[in-house]
């Protein structure tokens, strides 16, 4: 009694709920159960919180009795990437570094998410300070793929697609600064979405970079994501109602985001590009020269800001670091104050012909991701495939953060495949109602 719900998505469980067919309590049992017994638990949860569960599920039953629900994700329980700050639990980034940092308050998203509603199941375990896309931790714990056993699930969100491509949680809360919500639910065959820089509160929310750091959710579809959106941001959810892909006008970008994409990644989106063709698309073929330039700055703009942001307590104790990140925050050091400053003036130079040029299409399409999860063994064992395999991970989710737009990846249908819409800054509306419609003609 109760398993089915583990597979369902958010919005589904919150209409069982409205309809009294689904008990918070029993919900939220339901997956505490299925957490205390999954032989992945240790590997995806840093931490549990089934006090913090019980009583946040309760308060919801009675909403849900007297007919006073504080919204559509009432009662639905989520999970938590371990940087955001929940009151008197550990949140420690993934980190030895900060090992024993205990939060006296939620952070601001985890507030807005509670008083939508939402129950909180605890907190996921994720790439050092979040500065990877691959998941891997040998410092902590690296969960597990959904599709390969041996690989690594993406970062830095790895614990949040894992909690709920395993049925541990109905939406997982990531944090993307350069695709670390997108790659782990490309392959673990989720919907997750990059906000705008600015738009979803950092507040008591543990920093990489803050230029780039946003909040998003990782989703089993665009529905949930729409939906924790809102319960994040405690605003109203996208409206999704009478979506179509008849006349959208997608962009597909050559340049960059198609070099050197692996087999099942180009052969995913291949398909995908053509069903939404199908679907009354109008695709067309362009390049943005100037990109490779911006793409270029990446090693100055995040590195820089990362190692101003943890520099000194990364030397206070850098063997406590996974040497292949450690090796990656240091390379801040190399760059003047100079360099960074004039590395911003043009980045923003860029995003103003971006802009430009692809002012008539409703998105920007590419593949989430150019390869597909790697061996994690050969990570560790192996530099160079640690360094190429990482750089490759995050080349195409890397665009949506230095062109300043939303970004959402979506499964092509194909294992561990998503492919990418990228949209302007504050558009996330106009992108979800893109994505509920791909999602339809992708299913």
């Amino acid at each position: 009694m109760g398993k089915e719900w583990l597979g369902m998505g958010a919005a589904e469980l919150g209409r069982g709920i409205a309809g009294g067919k689904i008990d918070p309590v029993a919900l939220t049992r339901t997956f505490l159960d299925a957490i205390e017994s999954s032989p992945y638990a240790a590997r995806i949860y840093s931490c549990v919180t089934p006090d913090r569960a019980m009583a946040e599920a309760t308060a919801a039953a009675a909403r849900a009795k007297s007919g006073h629900r504080l919204g559509p994700l009432d009662g639905v329980p989520v999970s938590w990437k371990d940087l955001f700050d929940t009151a008197g639990v550990a949140t420690e980034a993934g980190s030895q570094l900060l090992k024993g940092r205990v939060p006296p308050v939620d952070a601001e998203v985890v507030k807005n998410a509670t008083a939508a509603g939402t129950v909180c199941l605890g907190k996921t375990h994720m790439s050092e300070l979040a500065f990877s896309g691959l998941g891997l931790n040998p410092m902590t714990q690296t969960p597990p793929c959904i599709n390969d056993a041996d690989a690594v699930p993406g970062g830095s969100s790895s614990g949040a697609a894992a909690s709920v491509a395993f049925g541990l949680a109905a939406c997982g809360i990531g944090s993307d600064t350069g695709g670390s919500v997108r790659i782990p639910s490309a392959w673990n065959d989720l919907v997750g979405l990059k906000t705008t820089a600015g738009r979803v509160s950092l507040k008591g929310v543990v920093p990489l970079a803050e230029s780039f750091d946003t909040v998003g959710p990782l989703c089993r579809n665009v529905e949930d994501v729409a939906l924790m959106l809102a319960a994040l941001e405690g605003g109203r959810p996208a409206d999704l109602r009478g979506v179509s892909l008849k006349g959208r006008r997608l962009m597909v970008l050559e340049t960059i985001a198609l070099d050197d994409v692996r087999g099942a990644p180009a052969a995913g989106f291949k398909g995908a590009v053509e069903r939404l063709q199908s679907a009354g698309a109008i695709i067309e073929r362009r390049e943005v020269p100037e990109l490779e330039a911006a793409m270029a700055l990446s090693p100055v703009l995040y590195t820089v800001e990362a190692y101003a942001t943890w520099k000194d307590i990364i030397e206070a104790a850098p063997d406590k670091m996974f040497p292949e990140i450690l090796e990656r925050f240091r390379a801040g050091g190399n760059f003047s104050g100079v360099e960074y400053v004039s590395a911003w003036q043009k980045l923003r130079q860029f995003r103003q012909i971006w802009a430009e040029k692809t002012a008539g299409f409703d998105a920007v399409i590419m593949p989430s991701a150019a390869n597909m999860p790697p061996n994690a063994q050969k990570l560790i064992d192996d530099h160079d495939y640690y360094v190429t395999e990482n750089l490759l991970t995050l080349r195409n989710t890397r665009i949506g953060n230095l062109t300043g737009g939303a970004a959402l990846s979506v499964p092509t249908g194909l294992p561990s495949t998503g492919i990418m819409f990228v949209t302007p800054p504050n558009s996330e509306e106009r992108l979800l109602r893109l994505g509920a419609a791909a999602e339809t003609a992708l299913a």
